[in-house]
């Protein structure tokens, strides 16, 4: 892959449950990451008693951060009533030249900022709520 934009990098939302996913309104900067937490299988017959891990266990996590600004009021209304309902939507990330992550993230944080003589700004950051699909470009 060689080198991207940074904008390019697409955060979408699932704005009405019904598969409708519209792009998170203003963003700046985004991220996403992936984890997987490992099981340790070690026992007193491990070779040179090296670590031994369990393959395909553990727990596999996602993280999608975001900053920027509000476009419109819609977007604003939509990210802060999933926030405060604790809804979990389906979210789209798309990196391109690689491929779409899909699947459904929980908004856990939401923080508000600005200036004095600026913009109003926000932050964002979800965690994966269930399964994830890659679709490669």
């Amino acid at each position: 892959m060689t080198a991207q934009k940074g904008k390019d990098l697409l955060l979408k939302v699932d704005s009405d449950g019904g598969g409708t996913f519209v792009t998170v309104g203003g963003l700046r900067a985004r991220s996403l990451a992936f984890n997987a937490a490992t099981v340790d299988a070690t026992d007193q017959e491990s070779a040179g008693r090296w670590r031994e891990l369990l393959a395909g266990a553990g727990l596999k996590t996602a993280r999608l951060s975001g900053s920027g600004i509000f476009k419109d009021a819609t977007s604003d209304e939509t990210l802060r009533q999933y926030f405060f309902d604790g809804t979990v939507r389906d979210w789209q990330v798309i990196v391109p030249d690689f491929g779409t992550v899909e699947g459904p993230f929980q908004i856990v944080t939401l923080e508000y900022g600005g200036r004095h003589d600026g913009e109003l700004s926000f932050e964002l950051g979800l965690e994966s709520a269930g399964a994830l699909a890659f679709t490669a470009a």
